[in-house]
Order: C-alpha cells, then sequence, then structure tokens
C-alpha cells in the first residue's frame, strides 16, 4: 500500500457514484456509464463524513482535523486512521488525488487524429 503524504490532496473519484439511504452512504462503481452493482460500498457514519468532506479538496491534515472536531478527539490521534482509510478507498478507485482530476480536466477531450 502506497504512503500517503499529509499534503497531498484528495477528492471523491468521478468514476463512481454515492447515495445516501437509511443513514448509509452507498457507493457504486461506474464503469461505461453503467454502474458495478455487484461492487456497492457501504459506508458507516464515520466513513460517510470522510466522504462528505472529499466533496472538495482535502488533505489527510485537513480530513483529521474535521473528523477530530465532529467526534471531539484529539487530531493526532486520527489522522492514521484517516490515512488508512483513504489507502483503502484509493485502492477501490473510491478517493482520486485531486491533481490527478484537474490534470484530465486541463487536458479535455483526446483527439485521436494523428499530424
Amino acid at each position: 500500500m502506497a504512503t500517503i503524504l499529509k499534503e497531498e490532496t484528495f477528492v471523491c473519484s468521478r468514476a463512481v457514484v454515492a447515495r445516501v439511504v437509511a443513514g448509509e452512504t452507498l457507493i457504486i462503481p461506474v464503469h461505461d456509464r453503467a454502474g458495478n452493482l455487484a461492487s456497492i460500498y457501504s459506508l458507516d457514519s464515520t466513513g460517510s463524513l470522510i466522504w462528505r468532506l472529499l466533496g472538495s479538496p482535502r488533505t489527510v491534515t485537513q480530513l483529521a482535523m474535521a473528523f477530530a472536531q465532529e467526534y471531539e478527539v484529539e487530531t493526532e490521534m486520527v489522522q492514521r486512521d484517516v490515512a488508512d482509510f483513504l489507502n483503502e478507498m484509493i485502492t477501490v478507485g473510491m478517493v482520486e488525488l485531486s491533481a490527478s482530476i484537474m490534470m484530465a480536466e486541463a487536458e479535455g477531450p483526446r483527439n485521436s487524429a494523428t499530424v
């Protein structure tokens, strides 16, 4: 598993859709415009908080600070847990580095014509 640096910025992947059902966040991978219902992920309230925060780019430190404030614990106590959770989310494609999304948007659609 890759080591997450504190200054890296993460966001929710554009390759998934998420819905809140009965208080749980359900995340469904989408490939070729179709949901992969065999690979639905369910997040509890703590995972859902991190998911909501990742609606905009955040660092591990920012996520840990928000998590610590919500649950009234020390930031240092949760920073590793947040990083481990992010690693898992990255591994299954639910979270991306925000730089990779910005680069993909800047490149725009690929032109397959050759000169």
